[in-house]
């Protein structure tokens, strides 16, 4: 059986992944959502939230077991699950990207965002004073982030989501990544169809540029954990 490691994507918690979860450990298999801290409330200090405490925390979470874990990320956690890879390659048995950034070396998930001509979400987001945390509110949510998601889902997700700030620092970190570890690590990537966030577009480009071994499409929103959980465990699985 297969021990997977979630990792939540900006904003969120681990609690994105409660749809998910349960499919996975029906079929006998081991789960672990990792949470990422970062996530802070109105005028708490983000700035020592990084992208490498990000890689930290997963990496601490896949040391303290004795075999391989296939490593899942969602959105920005693509940069993260890429930079554990690096670190620690002898320790996974593979990579999945969820509508995710899939980063070359000197990257950043930043820029990524900057330059997709189809990314409806960047633009509204509302940047703190010392730019440090951004958030966004919720019709953004709403309407750029849960367009297919069923509204008593949406219900449950906003309370967790409106007036959390999100720690800027990790969307700027460069990425430093090798083809000797990063690109010795299997990887499948699953490509939501209708993303508004991280565009298919942008997905595409990102496809081009780095080599996966199985491309999933996935008729989904930015979250497939939400709107289509059982049909994105079947993938996992």
């Amino acid at each position: 059986m297969t021990h997977y490691i979630l990792v939540h994507g900006a904003w969120e918690g681990s609690w994105s992944w409660d749809y998910v979860q349960p499919t996975l450990e029906r079929q006998g298999h081991t789960v672990t959502a990792v949470d990422l801290h970062g996530r802070s409330k109105e005028g708490q200090d983000a700035t020592n939230v990084t992208m490498d405490s990000y890689v930290e925390t997963v990496v601490n979470a896949i040391n303290e077991l004795d075999h391989k874990v296939v490593l899942v990320g969602h959105s920005m956690a693509g940069a993260v699950i890429s930079l554990v890879a690096e670190r620690i390659p002898e320790k996974l048995e593979k990579l999945v990207y969820v509508a995710a950034f899939l980063l070359r070396n000197g990257d950043n998930v930043l820029e990524a965002m900057q330059r997709d001509p189809n990314g409806e979400f960047l633009p509204e987001l509302i940047f703190s004073d010392d730019q440090s945390s951004a958030k966004a509110v919720e019709q953004t949510w709403r309407s750029k982030a849960f367009h297919d998601v069923k509204e008593n889902r949406i219900v449950e997700a906003l309370p967790l989501l409106l007036g959390v700030g999100q720690a800027t620092e990790p969307f700027m970190a460069k990425m430093v990544v090798s083809e000797e570890r990063l690109g010795s690590v299997p990887k499948d990537y699953i490509r939501t169809a209708i993303d508004k966030m991280v565009s298919p577009t942008l997905q595409d480009e990102m496809l081009q540029n780095t080599k996966v071994d199985q491309v999933h499409i996935l008729q989904a929103g930015h979250f497939p954990t939400l709107s289509v959980p059982e049909t994105l465990a079947e993938l996992l699985l």
